[in-house]
């Protein structure tokens, strides 16, 4: 596969931050990263279920998205770390757990706080709060000095924006009727950049963002935008890659602006869109229909054990369910993740 080639020298740079490893990992989001802080809330988006997780660690689901690990877990092996950053939701995120980082993403989410009001989710402003009580509770364990130390040599990882267009925006007409995409946008990176600005002033350091995928591509947006065409949404794609021209033009002024703070964005949209129009070339069978039940439509609960006609070998798909990479993907998405941020991790 094409885009393994810079993958060792990559990973040898990122085991390493001034000669010490990567001390945290601090994850905020929505589906892509979420590894099960929707688990508990009275919610329809959650994923604590067969056949989620069927390929996972011990083949249980645990609110993770897709059929085994996403890519934020491969990146999290690459850089070294032998456990996974819990759900910060979860029973089991207390004590020495904390003291690799925290996830704090939660499905249906995104800049926009009227999405995850919309499905009864963590809103990003809450996960914000989340991780302020978070930081508390580091200083409690390992104290002041020690928790600021861990906060600003840790990377910040956040993934939003693809609920507020395909979860809300596109489907909500007090929105689509508003505003246009464009000035819809605007909104979201006015949401964005407040998030940065307190991360920032919490302690962050070192923080990545991800650019919005090929929205057109995926399974669900073709089938409800598509009209009958099983062609990628041009409309769709076309609003993702003027946001995320404007997401890396906002990133650079607020890098400029906050002058300790490095700032990466990471682009998934192109990886993916190679993965989806040239899938033979990189190992896969399928991109039209993800590998749960039909792969049109199918997420959260509508993905589940009854499922007609999912898949039995999910590695011949980009998709999992028809939001979600398969674990197969995201190894791929991983390593070019690893890639765009390898500066993150720079002295």
């Amino acid at each position: 596969m094409k885009f393994l080639a810079p993958f060792i020298f990559l990973t040898f740079l990122l085991l390493e931050v001034k000669g010490q490893f990567v001390p945290a990992l601090f994850i905020f989001g929505d589906s892509i990263f979420d590894v099960g802080n929707n688990n508990d809330l009275v919610t329809l988006i959650k994923a604590n279920f067969p056949p989620y997780g069927r390929d996972f660690v011990d083949h249980e689901p645990t609110g993770r998205f897709c059929n085994g690990k996403l890519a934020l877990d491969i990146i999290a092996e690459q850089i070294g770390f032998t456990d996974y950053q819990l759900a910060y939701m979860s029973d089991k995120a207390n004590g020495e757990m904390l003291l690799i980082g925290a996830n704090f993403a939660s499905a249906a989410s995104g800049y926009y706080n009227a999405t995850a009001i919309l499905y009864n989710t963590i809103s990003l402003s809450q996960q914000l709060e989340n991780y302020r009580e978070y930081k508390n509770k580091l200083v409690d364990i390992t104290g002041k000095f020690n928790a600021s130390s861990r906060i600003s040599r840790g990377i910040h990882l956040i993934s939003a924006g693809s609920s507020d267009f395909l979860q809300n925006y596109y489907i909500n007409p007090l929105l689509f009727t508003t505003y246009t995409p464009d000035t819809f946008s605007d909104i979201l990176l006015n949401s964005y950049d407040h998030f940065i600005q307190n991360l920032y002033e919490l302690g962050a350091r070192r923080i990545g963002v991800t650019t919005l995928p090929p929205l057109g591509c995926l399974p669900a947006a073709i089938t409800a935008f598509g009209h009958g065409n099983n062609q990628c949404v041009a409309r769709l794609n076309n609003n993702a890659i003027s946001f995320n021209n404007k997401l890396k033009h906002r990133s650079q002024r607020l890098t400029r602006r906050l002058s300790k703070l490095k700032l990466v964005v990471l682009d998934i949209y192109n990886p993916l869109y190679t993965l989806i129009t040239e899938p033979a070339e990189n190992g896969f069978a399928e991109v039209r229909r993800a590998c749960c039940g039909t792969g049109l439509l199918e997420t959260s609960i509508l993905c589940n054990q009854h499922s007609i006609g999912t898949c039995s070998n999910a590695s011949q798909y980009v998709f999992w369910d028809s939001f979600h990479p398969t674990e197969a993907a995201n190894q791929i998405l991983a390593h070019e993740l690893i890639r765009s941020g390898s500066s993150l991790i720079q002295p």
